[in-house]
C-alpha cells in the first residue's frame, strides 16, 4: 500500500535522524555528533496508533557551510518536502531560532505545505517556556520534545497522524526487494537515478557520497520493484570513521534483506579486490546477482574489452553463474535490459522444483557413474527434494554424506543448472544421511 509520507526536516544537528530513529523504532538513521552525516533521503516505515506512514529523514538545510555538498543535501530536503503529505520542521531548543529556521519557514509557508514544528533537545519535561519564540516561525503550535530520551513524542504524533492523509491502497507486498551494491564511485546512485527516473539520490565524483540506504519502489508493467541504495562497500582497513562504518553495515543490513543485488563496478578500473569482495558477500547472502559493467561508453580500446572478459573469469569465476551486462547509468545506455534480466533471476531464485524432476536427473547422475570412495565405502545419493527457495536449496539423501567432497559438489550443482535454468540464483546444496 502506498503509505502516507512525514518528511522531517532542519539544520544539521538538531537531532532529526534521532527523532527518525524513536518514531520508527529502528536505528537505520545514522547519528553521529558529526553534522552533515545524513545527506540523501532516506525512507523508514513507522507505526503509531495502529496508522503506518513513511517516515523520511533529510540532511541538514544550511547555506554558506563550506561543506562540497551542501547546496545538494539542501536541495534533497526540499525535494523530500515536495513529495510529503506533511512536514515536520525541527529546531534546537537549546540556541532559539536561527536564520535558518526562519527561512526555511517561509519557505513552507510560501509552498503552502502543512507544516508542524517541534523543538527538540527539550529534555526536561514541564520546560515549555522554552518554546514560546518559536511561534514567530508562524507555523502553528510548538511541540516540545527530546528525541534522545522520548520525552513529547507521544503527543507529537497523536497530533501528526491525525494530520496525515489516509492509506491509499496500493500493493507493494509482491514488490522484488533489489539492493544495488558496489564499492564507492562505481555509479550506483546514478542507476538508482536513472531506473527510477527522478533525482532520488545525490551524484557526485566524490566516492562515499551515499551513506545511508535508500529505498524507492517503482512499478513498471504491473510489478513492483523495490530498489535500495547503499554506501559504498569499502576495505574494512580504510573504514576509520564510525559513520563510514555505519555506511558499511547498512550495505550488509541492505544484502540481506534483498532478494537481488546489482553489482555495480566501473568498467574503466576493472575488477578490483573489492568488487570481488562484494560480489562474495552477496553470495554468502543467498542473494540473486546480475553484474553491471558500468561506464561501457567510456571503454573503447579492444585490448582492454579483452580485458575485462579475462577479469570476469578470473575474479569473479564463483559467481558465474551471475549474468553480466554492458550499461553506462549516465546515458542510459542498454539499462532498459536490467528490467528483464531482474524479472528472470527472480523468477530463478524464486522457482520450485518437483521431487520427480529432481530424481529423474538424479538418475542420469547415477547413470554416468561419478560418485566418491574412500576405502570401502562408496557414496551412494539416494534421492533428492529441493528444500529452499530464495535461494533454491536442495536436501540429497546419501549413505555417506560425509564422503562429499568439494569437487562433488561443485558437480552435482553444475548438473543441477545444465538441467534448469539458474541463472542469476546461488544454490544450497546439502547432504544428509538417509535413515
Amino acid at each position: 500500500m502506498a503509505l502516507p509520507i512525514l518528511a522531517v526536516i532542519g539544520r544539521p544537528n538538531v537531532g532529526k535522524s534521532t527523532l527518525v530513529n524513536r518514531i520508527a523504532e529502528t536505528t537505520d538513521a545514522i547519528v553521529h555528533e558529526e553534522s552533515g552525516v545524513t545527506r540523501d533521503r532516506s525512507y523508514h516505515r513507522a507505526e503509531w496508533a495502529g496508522r503506518e506512514f513513511m517516515v523520511v529523514d533529510t540532511g541538514g538545510i544550511e547555506d554558506d557551510s563550506g561543506d562540497p555538498f551542501a547546496e545538494s543535501v539542501t536541495a534533497q530536503a526540499l525535494l523530500a518536502t515536495a513529495e510529503a503529505d506533511l512536514v515536520l520542521l525541527l529546531v534546537d531548543g537549546t540556541t532559539g531560532v536561527t536564520a535558518a529556521d526562519t527561512e526555511v519557514a517561509r519557505k513552507l509557508k510560501r509552498a503552502r505545505i502543512p507544516a508542524f514544528v517541534a523543538v527538540n533537545k527539550v529534555d526536561t519535561p514541564g520546560r515549555d517556556d522554552v518554546i514560546h519564540e518559536f511561534w514567530s516561525l508562524g507555523l502553528g503550535e510548538p511541540w516540545p520534545v527530546s528525541a534522545t530520551h522520548g520525552h513529547g513524542t507521544g503527543d507529537l504524533l497523536d497530533a501528526i497522524i491525525g494530520a496525515l492523509p489516509p492509506v491509499e491502497p496500493v500493493s507493494e507486498t509482491d514488490a522484488v526487494d533489489i539492493a544495488i551494491i558496489g564499492k564507492p564511485n562505481s555509479g550506483k546512485s546514478s542507476l538508482l537515478n536513472r531506473v527510477t527516473g527522478a533525482e532520488r539520490a545525490i551524484v557526485s565524483e566524490v566516492p562515499g557520497t551515499t551513506r545511508d540506504a535508500l529505498d524507492v519502489v517503482v512499478e513498471r508493467e504491473g510489478r513492483h520493484y523495490r530498489f535500495i541504495d547503499t554506501a559504498g562497500i569499502r576495505r574494512k582497513a580504510r573504514i576509520d570513521k564510525d559513520v563510514e562504518y555505519y555506511g558499511f553495515v547498512r550495505a550488509m543490513r541492505a544484502i540481506d534483506r534483498s532478494d537481488v543485488a546489482l553489482l555495480v563496478i566501473d568498467a574503466t578500473s576493472g575488477i578490483t579486490d573489492q568488487d570481488q569482495r562484494v560480489a562474495r558477500f552477496a553470495a554468502e547472502r543467498g542473494c540473486g546477482l546480475i553484474v553491471l559493467l558500468n561506464k561501457w561508453d567510456l571503454v573503447d580500446d579492444q585490448e582492454w574489452k579483452d580485458e575485462i572478459d579475462y577479469q570476469l573469469g578470473d575474479r569473479l569465476g564463483f559467481v558465474s553463474y551471475a549474468p553480466v551486462l554492458r550499461i553506462s547509468a549516465l546515458t542510459g545506455a542498454r539499462v532498459g535490459r536490467i528490467w528483464s534480466t531482474i524479472d528472470v533471476v527472480w523468477h530463478n531464485y524464486t522457482s520450485q522444483l518437483t521431487t520427480s524432476a529432481l530424481n529423474r536427473l538424479l538418475t542420469e547422475m547415477r547413470d554416468f557413474g561419478h560418485t566418491v570412495t574412500k576405502g570401502s565405502r562408496t557414496l551412494r545419493i539416494h534421492y533428492a527434494t529441493q528444500t529452499h527457495t530464495a535461494p533454491p536449496g536442495f536436501t540429497f539423501f546419501a549413505n555417506h554424506p560425509t564422503l562429499v567432497s568439494a569437487s562433488f559438489r561443485r558437480y552435482v550443482e553444475n548438473r543441477l543448472r545444465e538441467a534448469f535454468d539458474f541463472t542469476g540464483t546461488p544454490i544450497l546444496l546439502h547432504f544428509k544421511k538417509k535413515e
